[in-house]
């Protein structure tokens, strides 16, 4: 698994720099599959792979036929500024795994409670993620890159553009430790059938307005993906 994902993350990471550092802006197509494929070294089914993950985030939207219309469009930038900082940070000095888990539960623990309390949140994008990641077909690799995107999406829903550009600055960092405690479940289907009941329960709870419920559930969510792939300690 770490080689496949290595690879449809390469293209994730040229598409959101390319985005980030104005090369690409929306309205613009992306190169084809095969040129994407030769110029970055890597197989047409790790790019359709990145492609697939980057529509249901909402980068892109793509088409068939042929036309201006068809292939692979940008549609939305990623949130820059604080976020790409944090990216940066991320990457060049790495965060100890115990303060991220820490880190992502106040900040979740504060979205739940608002999204549960709020009557004007629009929940909408939530859904459209669970509802993606409900497909039996997604691989581990997908299925958890989903996963980081719908706690960004829940963060955004908010309305606190703080906390959304925190969550999508330590974004990379939580996808590396999900995926790495990935390759220690034994049973994956078994554990990404519970992740999608908790994502349901913690998406009920927020829409029925249960906000110690939905807290309890998303630090629940949390605490026990890392308990279960060993990778947390001293997280409570």
């Amino acid at each position: 698994m770490p080689t496949t994902v290595r690879a449809w993350q390469v293209v994730l990471e040229k598409i959101e720099s390319d985005l980030l550092e104005g090369r690409l802006s929306p309205g613009d197509h992306l190169p084809p599959e095969r040129e994407l494929s030769t110029s970055l070294g890597i197989g047409r089914s790790s790019v359709r792979e990145a492609l697939r993950v980057l529509e249901v985030m909402g980068l892109i939207r793509t088409g068939t036929g042929s036309g201006p219309s068809s292939g692979a469009i940008i549609i939305a930038t990623p949130r820059g500024g604080m976020a790409a900082l944090l990216r940066l940070q991320v990457a060049a000095q790495g965060f100890p795994l115990d303060d991220v888990v820490q880190t992502r539960l106040v900040l979740e623990s504060a979205v739940a409670r608002a999204l549960a309390t709020s009557a004007e949140a629009d929940t909408a994008p939530v859904h459209a993620v669970v509802a993606a990641m409900d497909s039996e077909t997604l691989t581990a690799a997908e299925f958890l890159v989903l996963d980081a995107q719908l706690h960004l999406a829940l963060a955004e829903a908010s309305g606190n553009v703080v906390i959304a550009a925190v969550m999508a600055g330590l974004r990379e960092a939580i996808e590396s430790y999900v995926q790495a405690g990935a390759a220690a479940i034994s049973d994956w289907d078994a554990t990404a059938r519970r992740l999608r009941e908790e994502h349901h329960a913690i998406l009920d709870a927020i829409d029925t307005h249960d906000s110690d419920r939905a807290v309890t559930l998303i630090h629940d969510h949390i605490t026990g993906y890392y308990a279960h792939a060993g990778l947390a300690r001293d997280v409570q």
